[in-house]
């Protein structure tokens, strides 16, 4: 039977044969990645939150589109009908291929265990400063092991060609002259890669901080290898490079902790009663959720010719709560005193 079936394959053409095989392993290929996603799709129906079987198929699914039928045809190589130098000429071509997509194959090994690590560390809670510390490293991490994977990838593909593994014996003898102007060339790129290290891991900023910088207010939203993106408290995008955070000062008010201490400033009279405003104070502050209950302090903490200056203290769990947390307690408190002790507003006295 076997004999009847070489000779029935024998008298197909060369080409039909390759041209068959080709088609037989994409086809193969993938066939095996749509039944791997439905295995892991079927899998991951009951399962809630994060989980390994349901992120592998978002992010794997095109790596294994192209990795799985390259590998197929490598495999499949050996029973080509071609020349013996056309056939070494194919083989190295099709190494480069799978190493290519094997490559971006653990480029998506990388994205899922950025997946675990986001589920793991949520940064929606109200006390995130471990979340956006490991946020922050991640980032990095992850920018620098794709660019790992690329430089390693290219190195493999450039050591398979004898001619270019001799050029590059040659470029390593006249390395100092080149190291030079190439240093010289990439200076400014090279600061900003290790001023996004320091940042990394010394961490002067994170994802999600709150910082003042040029005097706009705003939250980290990106850190790239190269510029941070601040998102403005009127939704505007202000891009800063990353030396910027090396070199010169700035307001981080999320850097130990994202509860923050926020400060009202009212001008009265010298006849207002300050205990009543010290129990007005007391009493807002417990009708609104904003407030996290730890700091509530008035001071009159000056005196001009003509007003005195009440400082309120209010503490609230992250910036943005401080932020309607002082507005709530100046109107309060303003409205309080106008509608209560109106002689105590700000007045100019003339004597006559």
């Amino acid at each position: 039977m076997f004999e009847h079936l070489q000779a029935y394959f024998d008298r197909i053409p060369d080409f039909l044969w390759n041209l068959g095989l080709f088609l037989l392993a994409i086809g193969i290929g993938l066939l095996t990645r749509v039944i791997i996603q439905f295995i892991l799709r079927h899998q991951t129906k009951s399962d809630h939150g994060f989980s390994f079987l349901h992120s592998i198929p978002k992010r794997m699914n095109r790596p294994l589109t192209y990795f799985l039928p390259f590998l197929t045809l490598y495999l499949m190589l050996p029973l080509l009908r071609t020349s013996h130098e056309f056939y070494l000429d194919l083989h190295k071509f099709a190494d480069i291929v799978l190493m290519i997509t094997f490559a971006f194959l653990l480029m998506g090994v990388v994205n899922i265990c950025e997946d675990y690590v986001y589920y793991t560390y949520d940064i929606k809670k109200s006390d995130n400063l471990r979340e956006r510390k490991i946020r922050t490293q991640l980032l990095f991490i992850r920018r620098l092991s794709t660019i790992l994977i690329v430089i390693i990838t290219l190195c493999f593909i450039l050591m398979s060609f004898d001619r270019l593994r001799k050029i590059g014996t040659g470029l390593l003898t006249g390395v100092g002259v080149g190291g030079i102007i190439i240093g010289f060339a990439a200076q400014r790129s090279l600061s900003s890669f290790l001023a996004g290290f320091q940042i990394a891991f010394t961490q002067p900023i994170r994802i999600d901080d709150v910082l003042i910088v040029e005097g706009e207010w705003g939250r980290v939203e990106e850190i790239t290898l190269t510029y941070v993106v601040m998102k403005l408290w009127d939704l505007r995008n202000l891009i800063i490079p990353l030396n910027y955070f090396i070199e010169k000062p700035f307001q981080n008010w999320t850097r130990t902790g994202a509860d923050l201490i926020g400060t009202v400033f009212i001008y009265l009279d010298y006849s207002v009663p300050v205990d009543s405003l010290r129990t007005e104070l007391s009493r807002l502050l417990s009708l609104t959720p904003l407030w996290n209950k730890e700091t509530n302090i008035i001071q009159v903490t000056d005196l001009t010719d003509k007003t005195i200056q009440v400082r309120a203290l209010v503490s609230a769990n992250n910036s943005s709560e401080a932020f309607d947390l002082r507005c709530y307690v100046r109107e309060g408190l303003l409205n309080f005193v106008r509608d209560n002790f109106p002689g105590s507003l700000p007045t100019l006295r003339v004597k006559s």
